[in-house]
């Protein structure tokens, strides 16, 4: 982490609320014992901790039910437990607005009173409950839509006139599409706070231009709201969490304005999680006012490729430019050439002469045969692309 990140009073009180944190994790919780005694210096300290993986607290949870040692008391205290896909079992705690969706809800126009039409599930994952949570903090009644079932939609709308729509940017499509065909009013949907599927500028604009002012949010089951748009660039960091931007396949966070894989770390008593990879895409941009903010989703990390029965994956070409100094970006292309897989990796080098090491270090590290090809620094994109699949 680089810049904003350490600088600033917010940069200061999240430093202080991690140290406190990190205290807490060493004394209650096991699997965090033998984190470092001394407090950290500065933010950018984190890069020292390892990465957790979803892959990894899948293995957690599986050898010690129900949550891997992870939350920060017993699971009497918390207010609702939840079963996510892969499997992943996720907590809610008790506190007010416990997942941090008050601050997106309210960026994006909502007042107390407002009424929300809230069509996220509210069987087992808590994407519902994410914004139930900023709704009765913000003092906003809710209607449990749920997802599908258009015609109880319409009817709630008909009679409730809800202000506020949340759920994915499609289904609010199909919602306004449904009430003008059956000849519904529905304009009192003013607002939209969506999130979990992309929002093309050609449907923010179609919604726009039917009344309904679409603002999204960027979060994970695990986490809460991490990130959401408020008028300015890109997203802006939600105050309960610390973002980091690291290479896909590593731990390692990138300059400011590169793309890479999105971890978090959660500052949060009940589920206080540390570098959580989220296995999404995004860079580092700075606001008007220098706050720390995102680009917004852009795409995921897990590039893993198999290739003549075997997977490359990303890590695997963050090691090697690790073991060939003088290597900036590198790019692994993966085609189809004569009915047979191909490799070409294309790596930014200060050195022209660098690729007979290159593809020596490719093959051993992959157990693979490739072809190198040495392009100046700055040449490859800035899109946190390591392995692209061309097949």
């Amino acid at each position: 982490m680089t810049g904003e990140t350490d600088r600033g009073p917010r940069a200061a009180e999240q430093l202080a609320r991690l140290n406190a944190q990190l205290a807490r994790m060493r004394e209650t919780q096991a699997p965090w014992a033998d984190l470092p005694a001394a407090p950290m210096a500065s933010l950018a300290d984190l890069a020292a901790l390892p990465v957790l993986r979803k892959s990894d607290l899948i293995q957690r949870q599986a050898a010690d039910a129900p949550f891997g040692g992870l939350t920060g008391g017993p699971v009497a205290g918390l207010r609702r437990l939840f079963v996510s896909p892969g499997p992943i079992f996720d907590p809610e705690g008790r506190g007010a607005d416990w997942w941090g969706s008050a601050a997106a809800l309210t960026a994006a126009g909502v007042r107390p009173g407002d009424v929300i039409l809230n069509t996220f599930s509210y069987h087992l994952t808590p994407a519902a409950f994410i914004f139930e949570g900023g709704a009765e903090a913000l003092g906003c009644p809710v209607i449990p839509a749920g997802p599908g079932n258009t015609a109880d939609q319409l009817v709630a709308i008909r009679q409730y006139r809800p202000r506020v729509y949340v759920g994915v940017p499609d289904f609010l499509k199909i919602i306004l599409d449904k009430a003008d065909e059956a000849g519904v009013d529905r304009t009192c949907l003013e607002i939209g706070m969506v999130t979990g599927a992309a929002l093309p500028d050609s449907l923010r604009a179609e919604l726009a231009g039917r009344g309904v002012a679409v603002r999204q949010c960027y979060g994970t089951a695990d986490l809460g709201i991490v990130a959401y748009e408020d008028g300015g660039p890109g997203m802006v960091l939600n105050g309960g969490v610390i973002v980091e931007i690291v290479r896909p396949g590593t731990g390692d966070p990138v300059p400011d304005g590169e793309v890479g894989e999105i971890v978090v770390t959660r500052l949060d008593a009940d589920y206080p999680l540390l570098r959580f990879a989220t296995g999404d895409m995004s860079a580092i941009i700075a606001g008007a006012t220098g706050a720390r903010r995102i680009k917004g989703w852009m795409g995921r990390a897990d590039q893993a490729a198999k290739v003549k029965g075997m997977f490359v994956r990303p890590e695997q070409i963050a090691a090697l430019g690790r073991a060939v100094p003088g290597c900036h970006r590198l790019r692994l292309e993966i085609s189809r050439a004569g009915e047979q897989d191909r490799m070409h990796l294309l790596a930014e080098h200060d050195d022209n002469d660098a690729a007979d090491r290159l593809a020596a270090k490719l093959a051993e590290i992959t157990r693979l045969k490739g072809t190198v090809q040495v392009v100046a620094p700055g040449s490859l994109p800035n899109d946190g692309r390591v392995i692209a699949d061309l097949r």
